[in-house]
């Protein structure tokens, strides 16, 4: 299982130490408002984590949880997973965050990094990502990524925005922030 990081967070892959503070997230309305509609139980958040390890043994991805490295806390989560949760679909990535983290560049800074995780380490064609069509805070985090709006599609029993973008599309992205901003999404450059 990999874990991932950036400026500000560690990605780590889900597991059950992570239950209450995913549960405290997927709990919240406003953060599920967009994603179910409705904010998860214990037991939803429970069986997401039992979903999730399953799928890293599996394909070796699926979600982590963010860790914001100067409080140690969990502030969100995020994913490859195959769209539609199908291996016959191309591969996609999502996130979620605490409401008091919205806006601060936290869902940029790890969609980044799962991005590269897609193409570089997986060897992704392309990658996807889907909202709802009224989720216009993360349509921006997908435009910012480099990904081109596909259109309306169903996907997870809802109309969804879609929006992708190739390898190649992702290559070219990529020299271009490391040459503006070397350090913001990869210290490593």
């Amino acid at each position: 299982m990999s874990l991932l990081s950036t400026a500000r967070l560690r990605l780590e892959p889900i597991n059950d130490s992570h239950l209450q503070g995913l549960h405290a997230l997927n709990r919240d309305p406003a953060v599920m408002r967009y994603i179910t509609g409705k904010p998860d139980t214990l037991e939803d958040t429970q069986a997401m984590i039992e979903r999730v390890k399953a799928r890293w043994i599996e394909y070796g991805f699926s979600w982590w949880s963010f860790i914001e490295l100067e409080s140690e806390q969990l502030i969100g989560a995020g994913c490859i997973q195959y769209l539609g949760r199908d291996p016959a679909n191309p591969l996609e990535t999502g996130w979620r965050l605490r409401q008091d983290k919205w806006g601060r560049g936290y869902a940029s800074e790890a969609a980044h990094s799962m991005a590269a995780f897609a193409f570089e380490t997986l060897n992704g064609a392309s990658l996807c990502a889907v909202c709802h069509q009224d989720n216009s805070a993360s349509a921006r985090v997908m435009q910012k990524l480099g990904m081109h709006y596909r259109g309306i599609e169903r996907w997870y029993e809802m109309d969804t925005a879609v929006y992708d973008m190739t390898r190649a599309e992702w290559q070219a992205r990529r020299i271009e922030l490391c040459t503006k901003r070397p350090t913001t999404f990869f210290p490593d450059k």
